[in-house]
């Protein structure tokens, strides 16, 4: 499969659909791993488990606090902004500009 990025996006609304598919199922897979790292910072902070080995003995609140703001972040440009931001948001915008283009270039000053 093609790998895209925001610059170079793909044109046929399957490949469209394939790649919005892609990013949904990364972030899932990223907010699994991100479960699993607050699951081990719970039980490593709250049940005082001595977890000794390298990844697991620096989790700590900062490194939660990025990472979930990571997440945070992640999910709001997949989900909100595709809603809020999204093509029918463009095409309403570009159908007003070209409306009120249209009124004006109408007005004819003499």
């Amino acid at each position: 499969m093609r790998r895209y990025n925001r610059y170079n996006l793909p044109n046929d609304p399957l490949e469209m659909a394939r790649y919005r598919v892609e990013k949904i199922r990364r972030f899932y897979i990223h907010l699994f791993i991100y479960l699993i790292g607050v699951a081990l910072y719970v039980m490593k902070t709250y049940f005082n488990v001595p977890f000794h080995f390298f990844p697991v003995r620096h989790i700590n609140f900062t490194f939660m606090s990025i990472w979930t703001l990571i997440i945070a972040i992640q999910g709001f440009k997949l989900f909100i902004r595709e809603v809020a931001l999204g093509s029918s948001w463009e095409k309403e915008k570009v159908q007003k500009i070209m409306n009120e283009q249209n009124t004006n270039s109408k007005q004819t000053w003499e």
